[in-house]
């Protein structure tokens, strides 16, 4: 069984829901606490056993390259004013992994996005994850869908139930539970009306994909807006090859709305070693 040890992240988005916060910096580099959302991505990616992550960016987006890279003059700084536990923190990022950039000219979808990585992944499977969803969970969302990918050798997608009046806001898979929390995908809708939706599974921006993904991206026929949909290469697999999803175990946060993001920055505040405690007490005095 050949070792999943590549990720794509696409970042390459405008991040027009957080505007005007978005309009000079990446969304991915707004900070929940004191660490950017990007990072907590890729943390999760390195510690399923990722050892090179792939970055799709656009304009716009080089905050991101200098985040994962070394900084001589900071990590300079920090010696010279021995706060040592800082720069280990420092150090530690651009080092977690093997980084490299790619560029997304145009927005023309997330499968257009992949497409601008396949020639570093080469013929291997590999991980995708998303910038908005955090999961916060014992072991890795992206570690967990490894794992099924293992079992089944085909591609993995990360799912979770809604409640039926919100189904429209996603993807919706319909399939056949095959063992404990894992699906085989029979079918997928992108966001129907809750009256016709096949359930209320949802798809999550975490996957584990095949070289047979990316050929099928190949042949994908571009929508009116010219862009090309991962959904729709999941599609045009369905009866051709098995496509499985997992019921992740975790709290997921969707870090692309201004809901979820709030939602993130109180749970990881309250879990934050420097000021968990003054924050618990902060939020006592707020009436709610």
């Amino acid at each position: 069984m050949m070792r999943i040890k590549k990720a794509i992240i696409p970042v390459a988005g405008f991040g027009t829901r957080f505007l005007p916060a978005t309009k000079a910096q990446p969304k991915e580099m707004l900070p929940i606490v004191d660490k950017p959302i990007i990072q907590y991505l890729v943390e999760e990616a390195v510690a399923a056993g990722i050892e090179e992550i792939v970055f799709v960016t656009g304009r716009g987006k080089r905050a991101i390259e200098d985040h994962f890279d070394s900084s001589f003059e900071l990590e300079h700084n920090l010696v010279e004013k021995n706060k040592l536990d800082r720069l280990q923190a420092i150090y530690n990022i651009s080092n977690m992994a093997k980084f490299s950039f790619v560029r997304q000219p145009k927005p023309l979808g997330d499968g257009d996005a992949l497409l601008r990585a396949r020639h570093l992944i080469g013929d291997e499977p590999c991980a995708v994850l998303f910038g908005d969803d955090i999961v916060d969970s014992e072991r890795p969302c992206i570690g967990q869908l490894i794992d099924v990918f293992q079992k089944y050798e085909s591609p993995v997608l990360a799912l979770m139930e809604v409640p039926r009046e919100q189904v429209s806001n996603f993807g919706v898979v319909d399939g056949v539970k095959v063992n404990g929390r894992v699906h085989e995908i029979k079918k997928l809708v992108e966001k129907p009306k809750a009256e016709e939706a096949p359930s209320n599974l949802i798809i999550v921006g975490k996957y584990v994909i095949t070289p047979a993904v990316f050929d099928a991206l190949e042949q994908v026929v571009p929508g009116k807006d010219g862009e090309i949909r991962l959904a729709d290469a999941f599609s045009n697999m369905l009866g051709q090859k098995a496509i499985y999803g997992l019921e992740f175990e975790g709290q997921r946060y969707d870090c692309g709305s201004k809901l979820g993001f709030l939602e993130a920055t109180v749970d990881y505040a309250l879990k934050h070693p420097e000021v968990k405690d003054a924050f618990r007490e902060f939020l006592k005095t707020k009436e709610l």
